[in-house]
């Protein structure tokens, strides 16, 4: 689909498109000084969806997020990081309970139209005084400039290294329509859901159905796509909210510019997606997968996914070496069909394999090739004319670092 539907925004963030306000603020939930609550406002009720973790131990703010999402409208979400209030029992659905019905009070919005999300350490109760404190102060921290969505992307932060936002714009009709996203994630990251937490704001005219298709069909091709460590979290979730201030025509599947727009929101998922890999904890490279000739799209779904989530072929790649039998076998224990003797392997433009036999290639030029940040490596099947492309990071020392330590 070509980006000439769409074009990026510089310098934009979720507070571009009309209608919303965000900031972020301390208030002493982690051990450091860095922003850990924050909140996304709508001047107006806003057409809601969102897609949830696939974890079967889900935290307390997904219940209450999905209580108010049942309306299909929101007007403001809050989030916390540096505790992810899961599997806390009576006691933590009570404090998400109370951290929405505190928040709505502050910003003069109905409890119903509050959405709860949190990030952090698991089986920790939540510093309530604290959270109260801040949510009382969070509203005059609120503003619609880069400044509050530069508060925000801090906020949401755990292990990230940098925030991840985007924003584009779109012509539907005679109206320019914004799209935004901005987004977390590090470690704990593996499909399927969204994998991370995530929050996209767009001022579009968007019926509340076609924005929930529309929002599961995009996490599919690009955060259910990604992997760090094989791991999805107990809170991960995708929210989107649509002010209507940009007063297109409604937008659905029918609309003559739907494919447009379908292409701007699924560009903004894809980047935001990317950027999670790319940070992925400990990480030194982005790992791209694109896998051609499979049976059917599923096949080649699964099959990018498990060779760019192989320990094996995630360490290769720390190692720049061009080990191409790890990425083969990763292929053949996907659970899909494929003919064993057909298959074509390169690192970037460096033909490994063909026809499922070695190819003699210059080990210095792989090994050049490989010490790059971005490695692609492609596989071609010559079964069908299923492709998928999957986005992953090499595995280092530091990601066991990082991890060894993450309560202390």
């Amino acid at each position: 689909m070509s980006e000439k539907l769409y074009t990026v925004v510089e310098g934009g963030s979720i507070t571009t498109p009309r209608g919303f306000t965000s900031g972020g603020l301390h208030c002493g939930l982690k051990k450091t000084d860095r922003n850990d609550l924050a909140a996304i406002l709508c001047e107006v009720p806003a057409t809601a969806a969102a897609v949830y973790t696939t974890n079967l131990f889900q935290a307390a703010p997904l219940k209450v997020s999905r209580e108010s999402l049942g309306s299909g409208v929101l007007r403001a979400v809050v989030v916390n990081s540096g505790n992810a209030n899961a599997c806390t029992g009576e006691q933590g659905e009570a404090d998400a309970y109370e951290m929405r019905a505190a928040a709505a009070r502050y910003l003069g919005v109905s409890e119903d139209d509050v959405a709860v999300a949190s990030t952090g350490v698991i089986g920790e109760l939540l510093k309530m005084d604290r959270v109260r404190d801040g949510l009382a102060a969070l509203p005059a921290k609120l503003s619609g400039d880069a400044d509050g969505a530069e508060e925000f992307c801090q906020a949401i932060l755990t292990t990230d290294l940098v925030k991840k936002e985007c924003c584009v714009k779109v012509r539907i009709g005679d109206t320019e329509v914004l799209i935004a996203g901005a987004a977390k994630g590090s470690g704990m990251i593996h499909p399927n859901m969204a994998t991370m937490l995530g929050f996209m704001t767009t001022d579009a005219v968007i019926g509340q159905e076609a924005l929930q298709t529309m929002l599961r069909k995009a996490t599919d091709t690009t955060f259910n796509m990604i992997t760090v460590d094989g791991d999805t979290s107990t809170n991960d979730m995708l929210v989107s909210m649509a002010s209507g201030l940009a007063g297109n025509e409604e937008l659905d599947q029918r609309h003559a510019d739907w494919e447009a727009f379908e292409a701007a929101f699924t560009h903004v998922c894809r980047h935001l997606a990317m950027a999670i890999a790319r940070d992925g904890e400990g990480a030194t490279h982005l790992i791209e997968v694109r896998v051609s000739g499979a049976t059917d799209e599923a096949a080649a779904r699964a099959i990018a996914k498990t060779v760019v989530g192989s320990s094996l072929v995630k360490s290769a790649i720390f190692g720049a070496d061009a080990n191409w039998g790890r990425i083969i076998a990763a292929v053949g224990r996907a659970g899909v069909p494929v003919t064993v003797d057909k298959v074509d392997i390169s690192l970037g433009n460096i033909e490994v394999l063909r026809q499922s036999k070695p190819v003699v290639f210059d080990e210095a030029e792989a090994l050049a090739y490989l010490q790059g940040d971005t490695t692609l490596i492609t596989v071609n099947l010559a079964d069908g004319e299923g492709s998928a492309i999957a986005w992953g990071c090499d595995l280092t020392y530091d990601y066991v670092r990082i991890n060894a330590a993450y309560r202390t």
